[in-house]
């Protein structure tokens, strides 16, 4: 999966909500040709194709969904999207706090998909009750029904989602995976600082070749393009909270904040000051 340049074709659109008190985005979305770049969420992504193919990577999987047909992506995954017809595709999407979620599963004794042991047994699913499921907690919170319908809905909807959770034992980590996983926190401690391969492969006391390849292998991506993608998901987070964009990429370690703006644009198909409009009302 590589990053694109492309520009969405000027027929997509998307629509986003917000609900203050759970933290959950509702997206509406309709897209021709390439939707959006390889990226990835902290929150659980749950949703509906509604009409065309909507076809994406994830996993190292490549996956065709069609109307009906349910999405489950875990915190972390990396996707993209794109339309593999000139007609597009439409879709319904709910983003899930892992924390709201961690709660709920865990008062129900459900399971949680947010842990690191848990996955959805698999990324699109022919389910039909867990569909209607979706569309009803979705339609719920995207056109704001009120908390007793919004409640209702998540309820069932959690109730159903269960059923596609899928333990898997805890892995045995290799020192080479062990190694990369301090790399990974190195990163993502100095998330702001501009950091070089060379300063990143001295901390590790591998060469900078090694490091790459080992990194690659165990997280799906480079080290360059998962700091990408951590950056994108704190700027994110601060965005909603409707914080200073200027502010927000220099903390995040973007050169500026033209700089985030074309990475968020390619990720999420939303410039950072529409997508804090639409989660908050802030004007930028």
């Amino acid at each position: 999966m590589k990053d694109s340049d492309e520009q969405p074709h000027p027929d997509s659109w998307l629509s986003l909500q917000r609900d203050a008190q759970t933290g959950i985005e509702s997206v509406s979305a309709h897209f021709k040709g390439h939707a959006y770049d390889p990226h990835d969420h902290d929150e659980v992504l749950i949703g509906v194709t509604q009409q065309g193919l909507q076809r994406f990577h994830c996993h190292r999987a490549l996956h065709t969904s069609t109307p009906g047909r349910a999405i489950l992506i875990e915190p972390g995954a990396v996707h993209d999207g794109h339309a593999p017809d000139a007609e597009g595709f439409t879709y319904a999407m709910l983003y899930i706090p892992q924390r709201w979620i961690s709660g709920m599963m865990d008062a129900r004794g459900l399971g949680d998909i947010a842990a690191l042991q848990s996955a959805f047994r698999s990324t699109l699913t022919d389910d039909p009750r867990l569909t209607t499921a979706i569309q009803q907690s979705f339609f719920a919170l995207h056109h704001q029904e009120g908390r007793l319908a919004r409640d209702q809905t998540l309820d069932n909807l959690l109730t159903l989602l269960s059923g596609h959770i899928r333990t898997r034992p805890a892995s045995t980590l290799n020192d080479s995976q062990r190694q990369m996983f301090q790399v990974r926190d190195y990163l993502h401690d100095r998330m702001g600082s501009d950091i070089g391969l060379d300063e990143l492969a001295a901390w590790a006391g591998i060469d900078r070749f090694r490091l790459s390849r080992q990194f690659k292998n165990t997280f799906g991506l480079s080290p360059h393009a998962w700091l990408v993608r951590l950056r994108l998901r704190t700027a994110r987070l601060m965005l909603a909270k409707g914080e200073d964009l200027a502010l927000i990429a220099s903390l995040v370690g973007f050169a500026d904040q033209s700089h985030m703006g074309r990475w968020f644009q390619r990720a999420y198909r939303l410039s950072p000051a529409a997508y804090q409009r639409q989660c908050t009302n802030v004007l930028s």
